[in-house]
């Protein structure tokens, strides 16, 4: 065992402190990991909050890269030394997603076995199975992706929640690709990643949609076509008419990618399809909200998908080398999401600043 400093979530609404915590050395299938960069995702927000659940004290921080320091018995995939992507899809190949084929579902992912824990034993919930706002981290050994290791650790994180939802909701989910036109409502880091992904997959028109001007210039150097400010006008009205000066006769775009959660976006997304379209939900919305009020005959009418987007529908052992490949190659600019870089000390603060709209990503580096 040993001990590390970290951030943790003691109370609802609360805010964060440092604290030391005990990390176990790692056990089968298990891995400790000396995280290099941490982003501060809305995720790790709705923790703080009690949005997910109330199982405090919660060891926040997800979206991270590092150094495997140390492997437990029959690990085989990633080794001390390994540079890697942490992932809460460590697919468990048992369970009736995984054996029809579908390991993007997987419904048992794997998360460690032990657990990390305060001074005085107190037992930490890491979020989203991972924790790592913290020096060092104990995870299930497929919690870990390798990628090149002469990626910057910073861009390369954010890969493991938000630019992987953000892109895999246009791409995975949403099938975006040429012929095809693409809106995105909500401009935040998962918003703009998925205006990333429509333009990375050769989709046309691309529509960011925000009421915030940063955020559709954000979008704008993603890859957006068109920005549609919905605080001066009916979004709805405006991706219509767009959509149709590209193809003749559209009644909105093939795909809405609705990125911020909440039921007034959502009613907008379904009625922003054209016919037959696709809306994909990966805007995170707290327990309380409820679906829109739709007539049922609309969902008929109007027909296509309305799907929910989990982790970008990802499979990160696919999906990760690929991405930082591209990153490599300068065609998927990773770096433009990392707003700043910051320490565990100011995340309270980086919570108030994505709050307030300021950032893409504040990015803890150790």
């Amino acid at each position: 065992m040993q001990q590390v400093k970290a951030v943790v979530a003691k109370a609802k609404g609360e805010p964060v402190s440092i604290e030391t915590i005990n990390v176990p050395d790692p056990g089968p299938g298990e891995a400790v990991v000396k995280i290099q960069a941490c982003g501060v995702c809305h995720t790790d927000l709705h923790y703080r909050e009690g949005g997910i659940s109330d199982d405090f004290p919660f060891l926040l921080g997800h979206e991270a890269s590092g150094l495997v320091e140390s492997v437990g018995e029959g690990v085989t995939d990633v080794a001390p030394g390994d540079f890697v992507i942490l992932n809460w899809r460590a697919v468990c190949g048992e369970c009736r997603a995984c054996k029809r084929g579908e390991p993007k579902y997987c419904f048992a992912t794997h998360n460690a076995t032990q657990k990390m824990t305060l001074e005085d034993g107190t037992e930490l919930s890491p979020a989203l199975g991972i924790g790592a706002f913290a020096e060092k981290t104990l995870v299930a050994a497929g919690q870990c992706t390798k990628v090149d290791p002469t990626a910057r650790p910073a861009a390369a994180g954010l890969l493991g929640c938000g630019v992987m939802a953000g892109l895999g909701a246009a791409i995975n989910t949403g099938g975006a690709t040429r012929g095809r036109s693409v809106a995105v409502i909500g401009c935040g880091g998962v918003g703009v990643a998925a205006v990333a992904g429509a333009a990375l997959a050769g989709a046309s028109p691309v529509i960011a949609v925000d009421i915030d001007s940063r955020k559709l210039d954000a979008a704008k150097k993603a890859g957006a076509t068109h920005t549609v400010d919905s605080s001066q006008g009916d979004p709805v009205e405006q991706i219509k008419e767009i959509c149709a000066q590209t193809y003749p006769g559209a009644e909105g775009a093939d795909i809405v990618v609705e990125a911020v959660g909440r039921p007034e976006t959502w009613k907008q997304a379904f009625y922003a399809r054209d016919l037959a379209g696709t809306l994909v939900l990966v805007g995170v919305p707290t327990p309380d909200l409820k679906l829109p009020d739709i007539p049922l005959i609309d969902v008929f009418g109007r027909g296509g998908a309305l799907k929910s987007s989990w982790y970008g529908d990802c499979l990160p052992s696919r999906d990760f080398p690929m991405l930082i490949d591209l990153y490599q190659q300068e065609r998927l600019d990773l770096d433009a999401f990392v707003s700043e870089e910051i320490t565990l000390d100011d995340v309270e603060q980086a919570f108030t600043k994505m709050h307030d709209g300021n950032v893409l990503r504040s990015v803890v580096v150790f």
